[in-house]
Formats: C-alpha cells, sequence, structure tokens
C-alpha cells in the first residue's frame, strides 16, 4: 500500500519556467507574422539554437514556447528578430488575464482573417472583370491596344496589395539566405508579371504579337492563394475555437464581500481577485475563481473540469473550481488563487500547448517541406532549361517553370497535421479529457494494449472495512480499530481513510500517532502510547495489524466498482485493444473486483508493488497505455508509451501523465483512444491528399501538360489541394462534435 495525497487539478509552473522531460521552458510573444509559413520559418530557426530541445509556434495566437536545457532569452529573442519578426519574454507575473488572453486571441485571428480576406477581395475583385474582358473579347474577336495595358494596370495594383504579405515573408527568408512557400508563389508571380510586362512592350516594336500575356494569371495566383490563406485563417480560428470556450467559462467579473456580515458586495474584473478574498456565488452564476466553500451549501455542475454533468453537492469546507455553474443554493467562497491563475486557465494553457504541439508524424512533414522548396527552385530551374536548350522553346520554358513553382507549393502539407491536431485536442477537451501533445495524441491513436491501475481508477477508492478477523481473545474489534485507526490517520491512501472512517463510525478515541513511518508499497507503522504498531498488506485480508511484533488481527475491506468500469473495457476490447489490470492488492480480491468487470484471471496480475508495476509495464512488448491515479502508479505512467492519470488523483500521477481525463468516467479512456485514432487517420488523409498532389502535379507542369494557362490552373488546384485539407479536418470536427452530443 502507498499513501498518495489527493488532488484534483494539475499544480500551475512555477515563474513561467515548466520542468521536466523537457527541461526548462520560455515563452515569447511574436509579432508581425503574415502566416503559417512565418511560424514555420521561426520554428526551424529555435530549433537550431544550442540547447533548445522543441520549439513551437502558434501563428493564430503569436507565441512561441521553448524547451531545452541552458535557454538564453536574450538569444532566442535576437534569433526571431533576425527572421524580421518582434519579440518579447512573456513571464508568468505578466501573463494575461482569462478575458485578455480570450480578447488577444480573437483580436489576432481576427486580424489576420480581415488581412486575407481583403487580399483575397482585391486579388479576385480585380482578376474576375479582366478575366471575363480579356476572353469576351477574344471570343468576339475585339482588338483593343489598350488592352494589354489595363490588364497590367490591374495586376499591378494586386501586386500591391495582395502580394505585400507573400513578399514580406519570402524577403524575410532570403535575407537569411532560405526558402519558404512564399518564395515559390513570389518566384512563380513575379516571373508570370515580368514575363508579360516585357511581351507588351516587344508588342509596341511589332514584336511577339500573337504571344499571350499572362497578367491575370500572375493576379489569379495572389488573389487565390490569399483565399486560400483566408479560408485556413477561418479554419484554425474555428477549430481553435476550444480555448476560448474554455475562456469563457470563467466570468469577467466577480462580487467581493465588502463585510463579512452581510450581502453588501463591489464587483470587481476576474483577474484581480486574490487568495483570501471572499466572494459572493449567487444561484445561476460561474465561479470566477478556485476556492473553498465557508458559508452555504448548493448544487454545483463541475462538467468544466470531470466532464460529468451531474452537479455535485458543494458545502462548508468543500473545495469549488473556476468556471464550475452554481445552480441552486448561495455560497460564499474563500479564494485560494488569484483570478490569473485558476483552474481554466491553467486547462485551457494545457490544450492550447498540445494545439500547437507537433507529433513525429508532423516533424517529418516538416523536414519533407524543409528540403522540397530548394529541390522545386532546381526543378523549375531544370525546366526552364530544358525548353530553351534542348527544345528551342523558351517562352513555352519560363510558362512551364512559372507552372512548377506555383503547383508544387507544399501549403497543403504543412496543414495537414496542425488542423487535425487542433481539432482532435479540442474536441477532447470539450469532453473534460486533457491531452498534453501531439505527440500523446498520435500515439494514443497506435495503442494496442490498456494497463489498468485498481484501487482509485476501475474502482471508486473509497473502500469500506468489510469484516475484522481477530487472533486473540486479548484485544476486540475496537481495540484494533482504536490502534490502527490512530497510525493510518497521517496517510491519505484510500485503506487508511476506510479505517479512520470506520473508528469515527464507532465514536473511538484515536490516539496520536509517534515516530510515524510510510513504508511504500508494504503500509505504515509508529508508535501509539506504549505500543508499537503496524498496519502491513496481507496475503489472505486486506491488510494486518501487527502490534508488538505480533499480529492480533486481519482486516478485510470492500470497494466499489465504478458504474462505468466494465463498459469502458468491453469498449475497449471492441476496439481490438488488450485489457489487463495491475493492483498491488492480494490476488483473491483482485479476482474478485475482476470478476465483476468481466475480465480473465490471466488478465489480472496482483499484489505489485510501485517497482514492479513499472517492471510490468517496461517488459510488455508493444504499444502500452497506464491508467493510474496514484504516486504508486507514477513510475509505470512514466514509463508506458502512453500514461493516463485521473483527474481525482495524486499531482504526481497527473504529472506524469501524457493524459488527464475525468475522475469518475473510466468510459474516458476509451474515448480517448478512439478519438486518436480518428484523428490519426485524418492526418494520413490530408498528408496523403497532399502528397499525392505535388508527386502527380510538378511532371504535368514540367512538360507543359497544363498547356499555356498553365499558371492559373496550377494556382486554382493548389487552392484546391488546401481546401480538401482543411475540409477534411472540419470534418472530422463534425463527426466527433455528433459523436459528443449523441453520448451526452
Amino acid at each position: 500500500m502507498s499513501r498518495p495525497a489527493a488532488s484534483v487539478t494539475p499544480p500551475p509552473p512555477e515563474n513561467g519556467r515548466a520542468s521536466g522531460k523537457a527541461g526548462h521552458e520560455l515563452r515569447l510573444r511574436v509579432g508581425g507574422m503574415s502566416c503559417a509559413g512565418c511560424a514555420a520559418s521561426i520554428q526551424g530557426a529555435l530549433e537550431h539554437q544550442p540547447g533548445v530541445r522543441t520549439a513551437t509556434v502558434s501563428f493564430t495566437e503569436g507565441r512561441a514556447r521553448v524547451q531545452g536545457g541552458a535557454l538564453d532569452p536574450a538569444e532566442l529573442i535576437r534569433v526571431v528578430q533576425g527572421r524580421g519578426f518582434d519579440a518579447t519574454i512573456e513571464e508568468s507575473d505578466d501573463a494575461p488575464a482569462p478575458d485578455e488572453l480570450r480578447t488577444e486571441i480573437e483580436l489576432r485571428q481576427q486580424q489576420t482573417e480581415r488581412a486575407w480576406r481583403f487580399r483575397a477581395i482585391v486579388g479576385l475583385g480585380l482578376w474576375a472583370p479582366m478575366e471575363t474582358f480579356h476572353w469576351t473579347a477574344h471570343a468576339l474577336h475585339w482588338h483593343f491596344g489598350w488592352m494589354g495595358w489595363l490588364m497590367l494596370v490591374g495586376s499591378t495594383i494586386v501586386f500591391a496589395v495582395a502580394g505585400a504579405g507573400f513578399y514580406r515573408s519570402a524577403w524575410r527568408a532570403a535575407k537569411k539566405r532560405t526558402s519558404n512557400m512564399d518564395t515559390l508563389i513570389s518566384i512563380g508571380a513575379t516571373t508570370a508579371y515580368l514575363f508579360s510586362l516585357i511581351v507588351i512592350i516587344a508588342q509596341q516594336f511589332g514584336r511577339l504579337a500573337d504571344q499571350p500575356l499572362y497578367f491575370a494569371e500572375a493576379a489569379a495566383l495572389l488573389g487565390i492563394i490569399s483565399l486560400g490563406h483566408w479560408l485556413e485563417a477561418r479554419a484554425a480560428a474555428r477549430a481553435g475555437s476550444a480555448v476560448r470556450e474554455l475562456l469563457e467559462l470563467q466570468p469577467d467579473d466577480a462580487e467581493v464581500l465588502i463585510n463579512s456580515g452581510d450581502d453588501e458586495t463591489h464587483l470587481i474584473p476576474s483577474r484581480d481577485v486574490m487568495p483570501g478574498d471572499r466572494l459572493l456565488i449567487r444561484p445561476g452564476s460561474r465561479l470566477p475563481v478556485d476556492g473553498t466553500v465557508i458559508e452555504g451549501e448548493s448544487e454545483v455542475d463541475e462538467s468544466v473540469v470531470t466532464g460529468e454533468p451531474l452537479p455535485v453537492r458543494k458545502g462548508e469546507g468543500e473545495a469549488v473550481v473556476a468556471g464550475s455553474m452554481n445552480t441552486t443554493g448561495r455560497l460564499i467562497v474563500e479564494a485560494s488563487v488569484d483570478g490569473r491563475h485558476t483552474t481554466v486557465s491553467r486547462i485551457a494553457d494545457l490544450v492550447r500547448d498540445a494545439q500547437t504541439s507537433k507529433a513525429s508524424i508532423q516533424r517529418l512533414a516538416d523536414r519533407i517541406s524543409a528540403i522540397f522548396v530548394p529541390s522545386v527552385l532546381t526543378i523549375g530551374l531544370l525546366t526552364f532549361l530544358g525548353w530553351w536548350l534542348l527544345a528551342g522553346e523558351p517562352i513555352i520554358g519560363v510558362i512551364a517553370t512559372v507552372t512548377v513553382l506555383i503547383i508544387s507549393c507544399p501549403c497543403a502539407l504543412g496543414l495537414a497535421t496542425p488542423m487535425a491536431v487542433m481539432v482532435g485536442t479540442g474536441e477532447a477537451s470539450k469532453r473534460g479529457i486533457l491531452i498534453k501533445s501531439a505527440a500523446a495524441l498520435e500515439r494514443a491513436g497506435n495503442i494496442r494494449h490498456v494497463i489498468f491501475d485498481k484501487t482509485g481508477t476501475l474502482t471508486e477508492g473509497r473502500p469500506r472495512v468489510h469484516t475484522i478477523e481477530l487472533d486473540s481473545s486479548d484485544h476486540d474489534e475496537h481495540t484494533v480499530l482504536r490502534l490502527a485507526a490512530a497510525v493510518e490517520k497521517p496517510s491519505e491512501h484510500p485503506i487508511a481513510r476506510a479505517i479512520v472512517r470506520a473508528a469515527e463510525e464507532r465514536a473511538l478515541s484515536i490516539a496520536v500517532v509517534d515516530e510515524f513511518e510510510s513504508l511504500t508499497g508494504e503500509g505504515v507503522r509508529g508508535r501509539v502510547g506504549e505500543h508499537r504498531v503496524e498496519v502491513r498488506r496481507d496475503d489472505v485480508a486486506s491488510c494486518r495489524v501487527i502490534v508488538d511484533g505480533r499480529r492480533i488481527a486481519r482486516l478485510t475491506l470492500h470497494d466499489r466498482v465504478r458504474p462505468d468500469a466494465r463498459e469502458a473495457i468491453e469498449k475497449l476490447r471492441g476496439l481490438g485493444l488488450k485489457v489487463t489490470m495491475l493492483t498491488g492488492d492480494r490476488r483473491s480480491a483482485a479476482e474478485e473486483i475482476g470478476r465483476e468487470l468481466g475480465l480473465e484471471p490471466p488478465e489480472i496480475h496482483a499484489d505489485a508493488t510501485p517497482e514492479s508495476k513499472s517492471e510490468f509495464v517496461r517488459e510488455l512488448e508493444g504499444r502500452v497505455i497506464m491508467v493510474g491515479d496514484g504516486i504508486n502508479d507514477a513510475a509505470a505512467l512514466a514509463e508506458a508509451d502512453l500514461g493516463i492519470a485521473m483527474a481525482s488523483g495524486t499531482n504526481i500521477a497527473i504529472e506524469s501523465a501524457d493524459v488527464v481525463i475525468p475522475g469518475d468516467r473510466v468510459l474516458a479512456v476509451a474515448e480517448t483512444i478512439d478519438l486518436a485514432r480518428q484523428s490519426l487517420r485524418t492526418i494520413k488523409q490530408n498528408l496523403f491528399l497532399a502528397f499525392i498532389y505535388n508527386s502527380s502535379a510538378i511532371p504535368a507542369a514540367a512538360f507543359y501538360l497544363l498547356g499555356p494557362h498553365g499558371p492559373l490552373i496550377a494556382a486554382m488546384a493548389m487552392a484546391l489541394s488546401d481546401i480538401s485539407v482543411i475540409g477534411n479536418a472540419l470534418r472530422l470536427k463534425a463527426r466527433l462534435a455528433r459523436a459528443r452530443l449523441r453520448s451526452g
């Protein structure tokens, strides 16, 4: 028996630095990004800095998160500024309040969406009439000498307005002797524009009279790709709405009591609430911060944390969390945290980190993208030289080269994984499931074996003393309980609480223990008066009571199976997964619980210590999940391919886990795996769509199979590729939302 201390939510990071597997962490605010390509460029630069282990940059939020060893803030800022962007360190004390962060996220997303919408409207708004007029004149055999000049003016306006974002990004990359997706777009559009400018000037001298102009195609390229970025910005805002919805659960204002004797209050912003403030929570209102009920009783809906829609009765001395809805009674709550570091804001932070993190499959796509652009530039050059030197068709070579540069832009490749990750982690948060990273989401989708701890995971973790078997006539049941409760009182283990509760129910006086000692995986011991008392695990019963070296009794405790535990195991088996129960309890008790859960004896492993649990997980072959809630599960959680902690567990278990699920919903394990599988399937579909598009389109462009209007066809095809990836991710979002509503 181990002795965990109960907790509900993970603790906040200290001083803006999170320690753990990745070492220290720094967060930066980044200004000036205009598209996802900017974020990828900054991220690549940060990842190549000494001491940096991982870096993630969120374009939609304008933030970067850097993890590693000895991080130099000044050097990281210099790297970002060297890419042409603004950067400042974000300290935890300066972290925005939930309402400020929500407004900031919305404002940034609105600005991005408005910018690309304006560019798309200008680009397509000028291209459509130019193209219509051009084809109408061609069909009716109208020949106006000024038509070419009109198209030159229109395309120049498009370049000045819609092209600005692309050229800025490409110029930043060029200054650092690198390239990005906007490099291809800028070179392709500029080549088409300059080629047409040369042709129209030559036509004034009677040359190249039959050569078509590509001013309209160049304008269409910028307009259509701007349309794609606009759709991307809208989709990202919709997919990332989970963070805003979480932050909206915390009200903007709080009623602080002026005097303790009455209900006179004054209204202050929730972010200004400080620990110790006494708040009036009226029926029908949400709690602005975490705290403890000091007066009143009410039903409180805590689904924001637990995912459980049924309200829980809360009275004096009980903890409540920010974002919970007070449904029936009046409560006076004493704040335990300030308004900027509530449970809601920490959950939102976890979701935001997960949405901006990267899975290994995305890192593969990033590596491909990094070599893709230089490769395309090389292919474009070879295309031009081939048509010019081998075929003697330099004009066709220019058109084919422009088409190659446009059609090969790997925008869809860059969107394939982030869109699905944002959808998957966002939908999980709405179910009360916190997935800490994209890598965890990916691993959950590949799991083949699920291992459950028993106590507090498959069972409620609130056992009761069932029988007391006396070994000596010198002691009665009251004496046994009094001595056992005295030595167990300092412990928070479920068995300890059950023994203390049994003594209190019999109104027994519980003495103070001296020289208390917890024996990890074995029990506890201490001195009670003149006696040395030990409560240890037992091979026959739940535990045995030893006084002065002699066993005086055995205690058998019974724990209730969670209502949804058997259904969760059946669903996991339905997903094709192996299920194992791993417990430190004795074999007979474990098998009794196993029968209630529908587990076979080979699927039950009993008498496990924390060390043997970790070793058991390590020795298993295949992709393994460990689900637990206590200190004795922490090592096994860390050892597994994926650790899942119950939210009602201990801080160390939650910190060791990759996923946190509602404390009273074992079914959330099956939901997590199913959701992860669907997200991973969508990622693979998106990557397939992106790869097949580029691999098949480049040869067609290089061999002039798209004809003289190749640049326009390429721009439209590239936009359709982006739309297909975005649409596939939104299809996943709709499917997961429907499943959630059906289960609710």
